[in-house]
Parts: structure tokens; sequence; C-alpha cells
């Protein structure tokens, strides 16, 4: 019966939550935008018209037209197919770079947060160091230290993240780290593990969610800008970064080469900003009724 009823509690409040989540129009439109890249990465193969790294001489610049949508390069490849087989690399960079970031943010964060004092101080000072550079400039001195490759982006960016996934999982850590059921918990002598995992995190999900959402809009134009200056994917994989890359010297003659992946990425990042700011309001309980 007990567990009926926390079920039942935890499908009330995600209603509640997408109930909020569905008033604000921009982050359902966001919410679209990024199932249908979702659904174009994964498809990607049987959705692009052409072979995304077939070259054709003949076909060299092509403006756009109804063979090629978003026309051709300077290889006479499909520009379209790279978009959309480039979707499948740039959001793996971003889900994964997010990953690391969030499971040793999460945990140094966590651990910050609940021992405070000494802990706190040596891991957040340690931390302050990495968060006094840009993350692009971050990620730009690991990746210049490993091989360029879609691993070293990946790392790169993934690690870039990680001090403001720690600070973000550290405040609500702090918040709820002195309240009775944690006394509770810590006086039948449960192990500080079990207390951080089953009852200090749950409090601070809303917070990370959010987190998540905007490190992988973070991540991706990160990964784009590593692989733009030649240190993240390299040619002749259709990142979107790259894809710029590739096209800027021929953007005063063939505008399309680099319009359509830049709108791409743009669109996309965009996409993911307004979902978080929608989740941030949703699963703010100070907006509740």
């Amino acid at each position: 019966m007990a567990r009926q009823k926390s079920e039942n509690k935890k499908t009330s409040q995600v209603g509640e939550v997408w109930r909020r989540l569905k008033k604000n129009k921009l982050s359902m439109v966001g919410l679209v935008i990024v199932i249908l890249v979702v659904l174009v990465a994964i498809f990607g193969p049987w959705i692009a018209p052409y072979d995304e790294l077939a070259q054709n001489s003949s076909e060299r610049f092509m403006a756009p037209c109804l063979a090629h949508p978003f026309g051709t390069d300077n290889y006479g490849r499909d520009i379209l197919s790279r978009v959309i087989i480039g979707s499948r690399v740039s959001l793996l960079v971003g889900v994964v770079a997010t990953s690391i970031a969030t499971v040793v943010g999460i945990a140094l964060g966590a651990i910050a947060g609940y021992y405070g004092s000494r802990t706190d101080n040596l891991i957040m000072r340690f931390l302050d160091i990495f968060m006094a550079l840009p993350n692009m400039v971050l990620a730009v001195a690991i990746a210049a230290v490993m091989n360029p490759g879609i691993t070293s982006c990946m790392i790169a960016v993934g690690v870039a993240g990680i001090p403001r996934m720690a600070r973000t999982a550290r405040a609500p850590v702090m918040m709820v780290r002195g309240q009775e059921y944690i006394e509770a918990a810590t006086s039948i002598n449960a192990s500080t593990p079990r207390i951080i995992l089953k009852h200090v995190l749950p409090n601070a999900m809303a917070s990370i969610i959010v987190q998540i959402t905007f490190s992988i809009a973070q991540a991706i134009i990160t990964a784009s800008g590593l692989s733009f200056l030649g240190m993240g994917v390299q040619p002749p994989s259709p990142e979107w970064g790259a894809m710029l890359s590739a096209g800027r010297e021929f953007l005063r003659d063939y505008w399309w080469v680099t319009t359509f992946p830049g709108l791409v990425i743009m669109v996309t990042v965009f996409s993911f900003n307004v979902l978080g700011d929608g989740l941030r309001d949703a699963l703010d309980p100070r907006l509740k009724n």
C-alpha cells in the first residue's frame, strides 16, 4: 500500500510538471524540435537522400535545388545528407560529454555539499581554478594534449563541464543536509553513500535535470567550436562544426556551404535552451498555485 501511494505521488508530480511545461508554448516548440533532431539522428542513414561521403566533381558547389535542397560542397557532397548524418555525431558528443560532466560533477558536488568544511573548500577551490577559464578555452587546452578525434572531443567537452555541474549539485545538497530525515538516517547508522544517493540527491534532481538540458546545448556549441578549430571531430566526418570550418573559405561565393550547418547548430542549441528554461519554471516549487 505504501509503495502504491509513493508511485501515485511520483506520477502526480510528473503530471504536474508536464502540465506546467505545456503552458510554456516556446518550451514546447523547443521540445518538439529536440525530439525531431533526435529522431533524425537515430534514423539518419535511412532519411539521408545521398551517401554523406560520396563525392561528385561534376556537382561541385551546386546551389540549393530540388535534387540538393541544401546544395553541395566543394567535393560535390550533398550538404543535406551531411547535416542529417552530422546530427548523430553532434548529439553523441553532446550527450556523452554531458554524461561525463554529470556523473563526475554530481559526485564532487554532493561530497562537497554533504561534508562541508575543509572537504568543501578543497573541492570547490580546485574547481574554481577551472571555472576561471571559459568552457571553450578549457576544452581547447584539454584537447590540445590529446589526439584530435571524436573521443578526445567528448572527453575535453565533458571535463570542461564538470565545475558547473558540481556547483549545481552542491547548492541543493547543502540545503537539505541538515533536515530531520537526514539526521534520522544518520542516527540509524545508514552509510554516507546511501544517505547521499537515497535521501540527498533526489531533492537536488530538479536543478540537475535543468542543468543537464543546458549542458547538452553548451556541449554541442563547444564541440562544434573544437571541430571548427581542427581539434575535434576530423574530416571527412560530417560534424556540424567541421562543416563550418571546411566551408568558411567559400562563404563569400557559396553561402549555402556554411549557412545550413550554422542554422542547424543555432536552432538545435536554441531548442535545448528554451526547453531548459521551461523545465526550470515547471520544476520550481515556488511557482505552484
